[in-house]
């Protein structure tokens, strides 16, 4: 690669890896394992190295994953809680070993292994040996006091066996196994979404605004690290502190064993992995540290990692299973989904019986046939897809698989336009679609009709009470009664979040709609633009071209969207109701006036969304990527490829703080 194209992949890294990174630790949802995000951590860092004038200090590289959210009360942690640096094979653990002992300048310095805990790093902080505070991790300066939430959580001491003035621990909550299920099974019968994997069930129970729902989900926690402490006696290794840790009533990681040989220290490693399906817990690797503490002091740390301890990744689990059937799925825009359904296995810790194919070309490259054994994992522990098939394995019995030439679900044709990889229904008023539409119509990112999930719409549908959005908003209490699991106060509770929603804004409405090519950002950028959904209408392809950021593609979908009839027919509905069709409007002067801002990063006690309704209601305008229009970058930590371009294009870059200082004046 020349320069600019190992700039540009810096660049692309750098974003992919701030989007995963907030999908995996502020959304509770990653969309691709952990071996596949480290693997990208490990391309941009390497690239670092070799190219430092492009180096950035905001580089994700630079930065521990994680940000308090504006939910809770932010905590600044007294000692920093630090993310470990990954090795991915036994070549990577053997140099980590080789460069310690040479450091060191010790040839017998000894390592414990313990389990990687796959869960929530938590501080817990005790007074005179009664438990006070309890914060997440965070970005590792400052997380989220969830106090309250982690009092629920039965493995965590109220007050130590042993009182002393002031400790504070670092331990990583998790939901046991046999919890998980259960409570998925429950979801199940009731209707509700599963959750995707114990992680993410532990990180959204902790997250809970009610402490009791959090008590509910009976969640655990390992203690392995004393973070600082007065009073505390003199501890000259880590097996010393959690000796002294279970002692004052803390709960320990159940095998941490200590080694000098490297065949002893992989044999440990590679053990935890084979035994993992045995444990009631998930791991998702092994920790190495440095056992004795004076020479962890010698080896020091770097910004956001010790260099005294690796954790060794376990790649994604996959087994082997038979494909029995594949189906299609219909989404909310007429695209035609296959998924496969397979033989029952259990893989990282669920048991998994279907799995995504995303479209023909894909089947038809992976060489995949129905009746095939194929291999299968979980895309970051989550989303079940086939690897691979197995060819050798087959008897003649395997068939080839076909797209339909009609809708399943409606019967409508199916059509596939050049250059475009789906097949799609034709009928925009396929029953499919219009389910998919819906519940996207309702979603947190859209309307943000809480109660209305997919079970809930797909009972309104299928019962003939609902039959487009706007059908939504005239929904009767009797009618809702109908529904299974739907009591007196679910009821009021979904009417009054129907209700509410109303006020969401132009911004998410246009989302909501579900145009194509038409997404969250674009819907902001559309509303700020044209202030109302009367001028968005009438809107020429000509003017929706002058749109920053919207293209070509995009204007077509629009005015084909407006060009029909029963979409006009539904937006007059929604007015009707009382629907919000303005975006927000200045009240509180023209300060900002003619000034276009792009938010990047993450800013200091307030969300983007925040942020930009601010810019808002003082006049200005925000939009979604930086140009010679752009007026000021707001930025914050992990600014990434706005903030490099911002600085290329001498654009202005201010803080928070200087922004409200903006207003100020």
């Amino acid at each position: 690669m020349n320069k600019e194209q190992v700039e540009k992949k810096i660049v692309e890294l750098r974003e992919s890896i701030i989007y995963h990174r907030n999908r995996y630790y502020n959304d509770d949802a990653p969309e691709i394992s952990d071996f596949e995000f480290d693997a990208m951590m490990r391309d941009l860092q390497k690239l670092e190295a070799e190219y430092p004038e492009f180096d950035n200090i905001n580089s994700p590289s630079k930065t521990v994953g994680g940000k308090a959210s504006e939910k809770f009360e932010k905590i600044v942690h007294r000692v920093p809680l630090q993310s470990l640096n990954d090795v991915f094979s036994y070549d990577e653990l053997l140099d980590f070993l080789d460069k310690t002992r040479r450091n060191l300048n010790n040839a017998k310095t000894e390592f414990a292994v313990e389990y990687k805990i796959d869960g929530l790093s938590v501080s817990l902080e005790y007074e005179n040996g009664v438990f006070v505070r309890g914060a997440t991790r965070g970005d590792g300066q400052t997380g989220e006091n969830i106090t309250e939430n982690l009092r629920t959580i039965k493995d965590i001491p109220q007050i130590l066996n042993e009182p002393v003035p002031y400790l504070c621990v670092r331990g990583e909550v998790y939901m046991p196994k046999k919890v998980f299920e259960r409570l998925n099974d429950e979801r199940e019968l009731q209707g509700q979404p599963l959750l995707a994997n114990p992680r993410n069930a532990a990180a959204g129970s902790l997250r809970q605004l009610d402490a009791n729902v959090t008590a509910s989900r009976e969640l655990s926690i390992f203690v392995f690290n004393i973070q600082t402490g007065v009073g505390i006696p003199s501890l000259s290794s880590h097996r010393e502190s959690l000796i002294y840790l279970q002692q004052q009533g803390f709960k320990i990681s159940p095998s941490v064993n200590t080694f000098i040989n490297d065949a002893d220290i992989i044999n440990e490693v590679e053990s935890f992995n084979q035994n993992r399906e045995n444990l009631e817990f998930d791991i998702d690797g092994a920790v190495i540290k440095v056992d004795d503490f004076e020479e962890r002091k010698i080896l020091g740390e770097t910004s956001n990692a010790p260099k005294w301890a690796a954790a060794y990744k376990y790649p994604p689990e996959e087994k082997e299973t038979k494909l029995l059937s594949i189906e299609i799925n219909v989404g909310r825009t007429g695209v035609l989904t296959p998924y496969a359904v397979l033989e029952t296995v259990r893989l990282a810790g669920t048991n998994v019986s279907k799995a995504t194919l995303h479209n023909s070309d894909f089947i038809r490259e992976k060489n995949i046939m129905v009746g095939d054994s194929v291999i299968v994992r979980k895309a970051g522990d989550i989303i079940p897809e086939i690897l691979r098939s197995l060819p050798e394995r087959r008897t003649g019995t395997e068939k080839e698989f076909v797209m339909p030439s009609e809708c399943p679900a409606c019967g409508s044709p199916i059509v596939r336009k050049d250059g475009e990889a789906a097949y799609r229904c034709t009928d925009s008023s396929c029953p499919a679609q219009l389910t998919r539409r819906l519940i996207h119509f309702a979603s947190r990112d859209a309307m943000n009709i809480d109660g209305c999930g997919e079970a809930q719409i797909t009972q309104l549908v299928d019962n003939g009470i609902i039959s487009c959005a706007a059908d939504i908003y005239y929904v009767t209490k009797e009618q809702l009664l109908t529904l299974d699991r739907m009591g007196e106060k679910s009821a009021d509770n979904l009417l009054s979040a129907i209700e509410k929603s109303k006020s969401s804004g132009l911004a998410r409405l246009i989302f909501a709609l579900g145009i194509r090519h038409i997404g969250k950002t674009a819907g902001e950028t559309l509303a700020s633009y044209f202030g109302n959904i009367d001028a968005l209408i009438s809107a020429t392809k000509e003017e929706l071209c002058e749109v920053e950021d919207l293209g070509l593609v995009c204007a077509d979908s629009i005015i084909e969207y407006f060009s029909n009839s029963d979409n006009i027919k539904n937006i007059e509905q929604l007015k009707n109701a009382g629907v919000i069709m303005n975006s927000v409007k200045v009240t509180n002067g023209n300060s900002l006036e003619g000034l276009t801002f792009v938010i990047t990063g993450t800013l200091p006690g307030m969300s983007r969304d925040e942020a930009s309704e601010m810019i808002s209601s003082y006049g200005g305008k925000v939009s979604s990527s930086v140009s010679k229009k752009t007026s000021y970058l707001l930025a914050g930590a992990d600014g990434g490829s706005k903030l490099d371009k911002a600085k290329k294009l001498d654009i202005p870059i201010i803080s928070l703080d200087d922004l409200k200082n903006m207003i100020a004046e």
